[in-house]
């Protein structure tokens, strides 16, 4: 897989609203993590969120696939209002991907073990697993790595795996959770070319959160900055980075991405 040498960042955005968080507030044990937010994703679109520790992010994706439900306001996915369904409603009938920060694999099994037990969950034909599993080889290229149990391997290779196990059930929304955290820069570019050519080739809607700033904003359409619980920026990369109220609270004057 070549690396990218510069990002040239295409929209593949829809007008259409694929996920929306409306007027939403959520405490923990008193304390209030988002406040009156809301939130769209459009369809096909990489959304990426930004924000300090403790801001929302993760709850925001907790919202979504049900892990959690807001004291107030709604969480409407193509058009419904799922509020009050169950998580495996979520996954199995609006497709949801979840890449997780930590784990996500067996660590005893292969990686080719890994695949086939999520393939068996999700797709009841055997040939079509068999089908769909051959295809995220080849989109992957795992081919040499298929008989390593996931603990052996690097920690680049287990976050494609992860990823490639998400794309099994062919989500139309995929959420990553901190996907660049703790890799080096070679394997990040590989995951950022692999987030772009999954909205071009699949049409799927992306929302990713993360700390690593620059490496999220290399490979988004829109950005979004959350502080004590409100969104205080949205736009493109570059208009986020100018923004006032982003460089007061989370930038600061130094920031840039080139």
């Amino acid at each position: 897989m070549a690396l990218i040498k510069k990002f040239r960042i295409k929209s593949f955005k829809q007008d259409e609203t694929i996920v929306e968080l409306k007027n939403t507030s959520v405490f923990y044990n008193k304390r209030q993590i988002l406040n009156n937010l809301n939130l769209i994703v459009k369809k096909q679109e990489i959304l990426g969120m930004l924000g300090p520790n403790g801001v929302g992010k993760s709850t925001i994706f907790n919202l979504i696939t049900g892990l959690k439900n807001p004291n107030y306001g709604d969480v409407i996915i193509e058009g419904i209002n799922v509020t009050n369904l169950p998580i495996n409603e979520r996954f199995t009938k609006f497709k949801l991907g979840l890449v997780p920060q930590y784990g996500g694999v067996i660590h005893d099994l292969s990686m080719i073990d890994n695949l086939k037990l999520v393939s068996e969950i999700h797709i009841k034909q055997k040939e079509l697993r068999e089908q769909k599993i051959n295809k995220i080889i080849t989109q992957f290229e795992f081919e040499s790595l298929l008989n390593i149990k996931a603990k052996h391997l690097s920690g680049g290779q287990k976050k494609k795996l992860v990823i490639a196990m998400a794309l099994i059930n062919e989500p139309r929304i995929l959420l990553l959770d901190e996907p660049f955290a703790a890799l080096d820069i070679l394997t990040i570019k590989m995951l950022q070319e692999i987030i772009l050519n999954l909205q071009s080739t699949e049409e799927i809607s992306i929302v990713i959160c993360d700390h690593q700033a620059r490496d999220l904003l290399n490979c988004v359409d829109r950005a979004i900055i959350l502080s004590n619980g409100k969104i205080i920026a949205s736009g493109s990369p570059n208009e986020v980075i100018t923004d006032k109220d982003a460089k007061t609270q989370y930038f600061g004057d130094e920031f840039n991405i080139n």
